[in-house]
């Protein structure tokens, strides 16, 4: 029997990692290898930049050298260009690993003339022999049909290109410019279909942003929303939203608040490593000090720990936290704690969040607090914010950082509602309130929630000291929740009451006592009493047979003188015997 031939439809493709940071999580692997990819987009979303660290990660990550065919930059212009990022494209090009090459067609060739694309195949074929290239990239490639006025031809030609490149294995990417109501201007991503990214750049609330997005891939699953990307100075940085699965790890180990009693209120020792916290409140109820407890004590253990702020300098936030014990000054110059300060008006949002991601990738802390989280409200819409919120805490959760958010909660909103919605993310939540009484205005903090811990439910009074927060006792009574001056009192009052009962105990204890010595004296008088009765009666005892002795002697010398009978000389006779002799 012939055996079954395999099903190579069934076959995942096989797949060239770009290198791109978030952008091989997105397409589950990277571009289809031995196949090209269209990258199209308009001018400065970034689709030379792509291109070329694609090219560049092969060759230095995956042992793959390319060739860059660009048709409308110099080579001397792209490495120039590229210099700006650290690629070092100038040591790939000595050591033979990357070849730039720029193809100039003059403009009015005719089809039919001195100029054709066979000759494109061949210089092609030369570059991909001289380096030993697996992946190879055209730049601007619509170049191509600017230069003939026959597009048609030229379609052809760059079908008859693509097939060739497939048959030699290649991994292409070509980008293009996107034109009306297409991917491209000609139409380039008819015959490029097998991966297509579209990348986009706009303009919103006078915010830079770009975004990228897989609009198709043929024969794998991929993400397919639209995600921020920014180009830095490492390349481009995609963080994906989506393809990040809930697969995070649960670790059971603890990290402390700082505050030992707000640690007692959490089973004893604090919130699970690795999850998220939400501090939200009214505005001055101390989220920020609360904050600045939590990095001082990850700081005290040696780990590592990041601020972000929004509303206060670095300089502005270390003088407020000393005012109540809290150095942050000495972790800072330890290189323990980095505080990054930066208003939402300053970027957008997806420039705040990959560079948050940078931050956390460079400075790789254990503990982040971002303060507040409802600053970046102003730098986008409801949905935006809760977008980026969501990809902060996937991402935190995924390196296994305790994360702390600060929440603005407004004035006349319930205390129990966050400005942008997040709060049915968080692993735990600490709400922080206004008391008010008695012409005042105090502190109160307890706690909403807090998954997988067995947690207090009651209300503890927060204070802010020179020695730093502390939690105490709320008094709940007829009246309410007594804080303040009000709790003073009532302790004051309750100590009194309490020096009163002492009072009274130990004047009842003393009353007792003197009953306890009256007692004891009586007793004491009785038993003397008791014996000297007893010592009479023994004497009387004594004096009674004494007396009785001597009448029987009496009697016996009697007998003797009146001549009695014998037997009463032998013994003493009884009473009436005697007394008839007598």
């Amino acid at each position: 029997m012939t055996p079954r031939s395999q099903n190579t439809s069934s076959l995942p493709i096989a797949k060239s990692p770009t290198g791109i940071a978030g952008l091989d999580q997105i397409l589950e692997g990277g571009f289809p290898k031995g196949r090209p990819t269209l990258v199209c987009g308009g001018a400065g979303c970034g689709k030379t930049v792509l291109a070329m660290e694609f090219l560049i990660n092969g060759a230095t990550r995956h042992g793959e050298p390319g060739v860059f065919v660009a048709f409308e930059e110099s080579d001397k212009e792209i490495v120039v260009n590229a210099a700006s990022i650290d690629f070092g494209l100038s040591s790939l090009i000595k050591h033979k690993k990357i070849l730039i090459d720029h193809i100039q067609i003059p403009r009015g060739v005719q089809e039919a003339g001195d100029y054709d694309l066979e000759g494109l195949f061949i210089r092609i074929e030369q570059l991909i022999d001289e380096v030993g290239a697996k992946r190879i990239v055209f730049d601007t490639i619509e170049t191509l049909f600017s230069s003939f006025p026959n597009a048609g031809i030229i379609r052809g030609e760059l079908k008859r290109l693509f097939d060739w490149l497939k048959e030699k294995k290649m991994t292409a990417v070509v980008t293009a410019e996107t034109g009306d109501g297409k991917l491209t201007r000609y139409g380039v991503d008819e015959y490029v279909a097998d991966c297509v990214i579209m990348l986009d750049h706009r303009v919103e609330n006078q915010n830079s942003i770009r975004r990228l997005r897989v609009v198709k891939y043929r024969g794998s699953s991929h993400g397919t929303n639209e995600y921020p990307f920014l180009i830095g100075d490492k390349g481009i940085l995609v963080l994906p939203l989506s393809s990040l699965r809930l697969d995070h790890k649960a670790p059971t180990r603890k990290v402390s608040t700082g505050i030992p009693r707000l640690d007692s209120m959490l089973s004893g020792r604090g919130f699970y490593r690795g999850t998220s916290i939400l501090v939200s409140g009214g505005a001055g109820t101390g989220k920020s000090s609360l904050a600045a407890h939590f990095v001082q004590s990850a700081c005290r253990h040696g780990e590592r720990a990041l601020y972000i702020g929004s509303e206060q300098s670095a300089d502005e936030i270390i003088r407020n936290m000393r005012s109540i014990g809290v150095d942050l000054e000495r972790w800072t110059k330890r290189g323990l704690l980095r505080i990054h300060c930066a208003r939402p008006g300053t970027y957008g949002l997806e420039k705040h969040l990959v560079s948050l991601h940078d931050l956390t990738v460079t400075f790789d802390p254990s503990i982040v607090v971002v303060d507040p989280i409802t600053n970046f409200a102003s730098a986008g819409n409801h949905q935006e914010v809760k977008s980026m919120v969501t990809r902060l805490i996937d991402f935190f959760k995924s390196r296994q950082i305790t994360a702390m958010f600060t929440s603005l909660t407004e004035g006349d909103s319930s205390p129990e509602l966050t400005v942008i919605g997040i709060s049915s993310q968080m692993d735990a939540w600490l709400l922080l309130r206004n008391l008010e009484s008695n012409g005042e205005r105090n502190r109160g903090l307890y706690i909403l929630k807090a998954r997988g811990l067995a947690h207090s439910n009651q209300i503890r009074e927060f204070v802010l000291t020179d020695f730093g927060a502390q939690l105490l006792d709320v008094y709940v009574g007829p009246s309410g929740v007594l804080t303040g001056s009000a709790r003073i009192a009532q302790a004051a009052q309750e100590r009194a009451e309490a020096a009163e009962r002492e009072t009274q105990f130990r004047r009842k204890t003393e009353q007792l006592r003197e009953k306890k010595r009256q007692l004891e004296a009586q007793i004491a008088r009785l038993r003397k009493e008791f014996e000297l009765e007893s010592q009479q009666l023994s004497v009387d005892l004594k004096n009674m047979r004494s007396r009785e002795q001597q009448l029987d002697r009496d009697r016996i010398d009697m007998s003797r003188a009146r001549q009695a009978d014998h037997s009463i000389e032998r013994g003493r006779p009884n009473g009436t015997h005697a007394l008839l002799n007598a």
